[in-house]
This record gives C-alpha cells, sequence and structure tokens, in this order.
C-alpha cells in the first residue's frame, strides 16, 4: 500500500485533534463571537482586522484551521480512491471523515449566527470527537489486510467492551452538558443550557468511574488471557487515568481554562483509542486461515 496515505491519514487524525484544541481555546478565551459573522469574518471583511483584537486572531485561527483539515480530508480520499475496489473500508472512511468536516464548517456557522446556543456547541464539539474516532478506525484497518473478518477473543470479552463504549459516550455526552451549564460559554453574552453546572459534575462523574471500572476489569482480563487487545486496552486505560486525573484538578480548582483545554483533547484520544480496541476485537479470517495452513503442512 502507498505509504503517502498512513502519512496523510496520521497528519489528517492530527489536524483533527489540533481544531478541538483551537476550538477549545475559542472558547475558553471567550472569542466565540471573535468573527461576528460567517462565511466571512466580519460583514465588510474575509479575515480579521487589527480592531478585533486577540479574539479576532483566535476565531480566524481556528477558521483557518478548517482549511487544512478539509485539504488533508482530500488527499487522503484522493490516495485511496485508485484502490477503493480492494480496500472499500478506507475508501468510506476517508470519505466520511471528508464530508464531516464539511458539515462541520456549516454547523460552525450556524454556532455563530444563533449567538453560540450551547446544544449547537455541544453537537460541534461532539462531532469533533467522532471525526477523530474515524481518524483512528481508518489508521487501524489501514494496516490490516482486506477480508472477512471474525471475533479473536472470547464472547464475554467482546460484550463486556462494547459496554464499555457505551458508557464512555454516556460520559462524553454528559461531558458536554456539564460544559454547556458551566462558564465557558465562548462569549460574555452568551446564554448557557439551564442545567445545575454542579449537579452534572457529579452526574458526569458517575459514568466516568463506570468506565475507569470496566477499563480495568478489560484490562486484567486481556492480559490474563493474551489477548490481541491487551497493549491498546492498557493504553486506554492509561489515559483514563490521566483524564480522571485532570477532571479532578479542573473541579477543585475553579475550572481553569488549560485544564478544560486539555480534558477536551483527552476525551477525543480516548474515544479514538476505544475504536482501536473494538476493531481488534476482529481479525482477519484469511490471514488466520493461512497460518493454520502454515502448521498443518510444516506438520
Amino acid at each position: 500500500m502507498d505509504r503517502r496515505i498512513g502519512l496523510f491519514a496520521w497528519l489528517s487524525a492530527a489536524a483533527e485533534l489540533l481544531i478541538i484544541a483551537t476550538g477549545g481555546a475559542v472558547r475558553l478565551t471567550g472569542s466565540g463571537l471573535g468573527c461576528p459573522t460567517w462565511p466571512t469574518c466580519t460583514a465588510e471583511s474575509i479575515v480579521n482586522t487589527p480592531e478585533m483584537g486577540i479574539h479576532g486572531v483566535i476565531e480566524f485561527g481556528n477558521r483557518t484551521l478548517t482549511g487544512l483539515v478539509g485539504i488533508l480530508a482530500v488527499v487522503v480520499l484522493l490516495l485511496v480512491l485508485r484502490i477503493r475496489r480492494e480496500r472499500r473500508d478506507l475508501f468510506v472512511l476517508a470519505a466520511i471523515v471528508l464530508g464531516g468536516v464539511v458539515a462541520q464548517a456549516l454547523v460552525g456557522g450556524v454556532t455563530v449566527l444563533t449567538g453560540l446556543n450551547p446544544f449547537i456547541v455541544g453537537f460541534h464539539y461532539v462531532a469533533s470527537v467522532i471525526l477523530v474516532a474515524v481518524c483512528a478506525a481508518f489508521l487501524a484497518r489501514r494496516v490490516e489486510p482486506a477480508g472477512p473478518r471474525e471475533r479473536a477473543v472470547p464472547k464475554a470479552f467482546a460484550i463486556l467492551t462494547h459496554v464499555t463504549t457505551l458508557v464512555l459516550a454516556v460520559t462524553i455526552v454528559f461531558g458536554v452538558l456539564t460544559t454547556g451549564a458551566g462558564p465557558h460559554s465562548g462569549d460574555a453574552a452568551s446564554v448557557r443550557n439551564g442545567f445545575d453546572a454542579q449537579l452534572l459534575e457529579h452526574v458526569h462523574a458517575w459514568p466516568g468511574y463506570a468506565l475507569l471500572a470496566l477499563t480495568v476489569a478489560l484490562t486484567i482480563a486481556a492480559w490474563r488471557g493474551a489477548l490481541p487487545v491487551r497493549r491498546w486496552i492498557t493504553a486506554l486505560l492509561l489515559v483514563e487515568l490521566v483524564q480522571i486525573g485532570v477532571g479532578l484538578y479542573q473541579a477543585r480548582n475553579g475550572l481553569p481554562e488549560l485544564a478544560v483545554g486539555v480534558h477536551m483533547v483527552l476525551a477525543a484520544v480516548t474515544a479514538a483509542l476505544m475504536v482501536v480496541v473494538v476493531l481488534r476485537l476482529k481479525r482477519v479470517r484469511v490471514a488466520r486461515s493461512a497460518t493454520a495452513e502454515q502448521e498443518s503442512l510444516a506438520v
């Protein structure tokens, strides 16, 4: 396979994470309306102007990065276009990323035009996390051969992994709702979602701790059974531990902006690792059959 596919796929995934970080910076610095209109920055200017100050620079910088994300997504799609027959999975994933980038640009415009509605802002973030997860799926499938897949772990382990994935999704959703009720609205004039932020902090923590407990159980089971997902599940556990540490720090220190931003990015990393773990629950059937045939010939 063309090595450029791997290179640009990694760059695309990194850019998706970077745009989450810069989007967080827009929100956490109160620059959400640094460019008050869309698709131009102001009614008279496509780009930010000196009079708009640092908020205009931050917001327009985030918008500019969307262009880079889109270019990388186009490059990846073009690179897999010629192998789309034998690697339909990669072509579909690349197409989803490109379509998602375009959709996200439109959602970003709606976010500005609605004065940073917290529910639309939350959806904007969740969609970005999903795009990171799709990029992770592309990277994971790229290093595997094409062909029918079969389960590579015990059925109970697979079921518990899918339950853990659901708990992670619930954790992220409540995290988004908690942020939407908190002080970081993106602009001083923006309204919040109306929920009790302190209550949501606790509600957000419950599935978070359940996620940690489930991941610990999966990690122990994976290493005891020498399962192929053991290293990935361990990486997931380590990121979750860091994420919980950051969450506790920000909750006890008045939600400092940098900690909240790191928490946002780590949530996307967690989702990406979870996707890889789920994909590693299966292996290509052809590869296993070939191994079995070689063993029988050796006998």
